[in-house]
């Protein structure tokens, strides 16, 4: 998958871009790690209730919903190999996982902004 810097205040972030209905899919399943700054962006052609669940995933994830503009709209901690949904609070066409916590421990929350994001094709 492409690889996008985006940023998240004054921290960098290396995103994978799952841009396909197939990447997307694919997501972050069956691996093991993801570098402390690493991360998977999920883009979606549609704005709407995008929800994820961590089905064959070993990694602790944090999700954070954003808008268009890269404001972050909420972020959920997802816990590995469970099918609980977590869904944005509103209509999105971008998400980004990072390792369980990363938002917390660099302070970034909800309204925060993700600079950087590609245009959906």
């Amino acid at each position: 998958m492409p690889v996008v810097p985006l940023t998240a205040g004054m921290y960098a972030i290396q995103a994978e871009v799952a841009a396909t209905p197939a990447a997307r899919e694919q997501g972050l399943m069956y691996r093991k790690s993801m570098a402390p700054n690493a991360g998977m962006l999920f883009v979606f052609e549609q704005k709407a209730g995008h929800c994820f669940w961590m089905r064959n995933t070993e990694l602790p994830l944090s999700i954070a919903f954003l808008a268009d503009d890269g404001t972050i709209v909420n972020i959920e901690d997802m816990a590995p190999r469970t099918e609980s949904n977590h869904c944005p609070k509103t209509v999105i066409r971008y998400a980004l996982e990072m390792n369980q916590g990363w938002f917390a421990q660099k302070g970034i929350k909800a309204g925060a902004k993700i600079g950087g994001l590609p245009q959906p094709r």
